[in-house]
This record gives structure tokens, sequence and C-alpha cells, in this order.
């Protein structure tokens, strides 16, 4: 009888030693994965043109002109959505010095919202316009936030519910608020690849995030969609894009 109080007692004794060793690793798990490093940032430098547009001139390390359509080779991106990632995150840096956004980043992002603008069969125009809309499911609470219509449809054809829109996927409420004319012609349109890498760049860089580091390149991403699924996948992404064109930067 003693040998088997004793017993229970040292089940019970292991049973809470296994649940705290588990909910401890579970909290480091998660630690790991919001505090894991940021992807090395791809750089570049611009000029502004005679007519005024900033334009991306000496892409990362190179001054070969020939170097977006060798990392577009490289990457799988498509060299128009390519340019597009690389001046919003070169005019990001410039208008927020501290921020270190890489275009490989906002390129990632690309990529998980839309395929760079391929969603659905489409693609990107020369212009940078996406051939055919680009609309996600509607926001109706049904394994989604609910969002009720905030445009009466413009942007969404949705006037009951709000949709996210275009190649880097905005919602309407808050392309009202970020976005951004990227190509210069006076309008901010969701659907151009040049306004929409803009204006997510703008939208990362926010609130004086630094995206050299863990905590703030972490904080942005999960600000543009709240899960630490699309935050890893966001990171691996971006590490790719960068080790295949060799930008460490």
């Amino acid at each position: 009888m003693l040998r088997l109080k004793r017993l229970a007692v040292f089940c019970v004794f292991a049973t809470c030693v296994i649940t705290a060793f588990s909910f401890w690793a579970l909290r480091q798990s998660g630690a790991d994965a919001r505090g894991a490093l940021p992807p090395p940032r791809a750089e570049a430098k611009f000029e502004t043109l005679a007519a005024g547009i900033t334009s991306a001139v000496n892409v990362t390390r190179n001054a070969d002109a020939q170097w977006v359509i060798q990392a577009a080779s490289q990457t799988g991106i498509p060299a128009r959505a390519l340019r597009a990632y690389v001046a919003a995150a070169g005019a990001a840096n410039h208008s927020t010095p501290g921020c270190g956004i890489g275009w490989n980043t906002v390129a990632a992002i690309g990529f998980v919202e839309s395929a760079h603008g391929a969603f659905g069969g489409g693609s990107l125009t020369p212009a940078g316009q996406a051939s055919g809309p680009i609309v996600g499911p509607s926001l109706d609470g049904n394994g989604f936030a609910a969002i009720a219509d905030t445009d009466d449809g413009a942007l969404d054809g949705d006037a009951r519910w709000d949709r996210a829109v275009g190649p880097l996927q905005f919602i309407p409420s808050t392309w009202k608020l970020a976005g951004r004319d990227g190509n210069g012609d006076g309008i901010a349109d969701p659907f151009n690849i040049d306004d929409a890498a803009l204006s997510a760049a703008g939208y990362l860089c926010a609130k004086g995030r630094d995206l050299t580091t863990a905590s703030g390149w972490t904080e942005a991403i999960y600000s543009y969609n709240q899960s630490d699924s699309y935050v890893d996948q966001v990171r691996r992404q971006a590490i790719s894009y960068a080790a295949k064109t060799g930008s460490t930067g």
C-alpha cells in the first residue's frame, strides 16, 4: 500500500513537471518565432531624374543596369514587379531613414499576397497595372474578420463588406489612410504595382519602426497581417530572395 501511495505521489509530481515544461516550451517557441532575426536587407540607390520622379538607377551592389533582369531570372519575380519593389523600398528609406526596409521584404509580401499580381492567372502590364481585378474574399466574419463596407464598393465592388484589393491586398479603409502614388501619375491606385508597393513599404515603416532589428521587422510584418504563420512565411521568402540575388546588405 505504501508503495502504491509513493507511486501515486510520483505520478502526480511527474505530471506537474511535464505540464510546466510544456507550457514553458510553448512560450519559448512563440518567443523564438516572433523574435527571429530579420531577413538580410537588399538595398538600392536612387536619383531624382529630370521629370522629378525618383527611380532606381543602381540596384543593390551592382552598377550594371541589367541587374533587374538578372535578379528577376534568379528569383522568379516578374521584372516589372521587381522594379516596383526596389523603388518602393528606396523611397521609403529616403522618407524615413531609420526604417531600413529592404526590397526583398516588400517583394516577399507581394509574393505571399498575390504571387506578384499573378493571382487568378493575371499579370502586370508594362505600366504596372494588374491585368485583371485582384479582389480577396468578402470580409463577412465567415472565416475572416468582419469588416463592413467602407468605400461603397468603389474599390472592391462589394457595397456590403470590405475585401482586400490589388497585388499587395489592401483593405479599402487601410488604403484610404496609407495609399500613395508610386508612379507619379497623380493617382493612388491599389491595382497598380508601383502605387501598391510604395504604400506597403510606407505602411511597414510607419510608427518609427526599425526593420533592421528583429522586433521592428516582426512588428511591421505582423501589423500587415496579424498571423505568426504569415510572419514566418514572409521571412522565409525574403531570406530566399536575398540569398538568390547575393544580397546580404
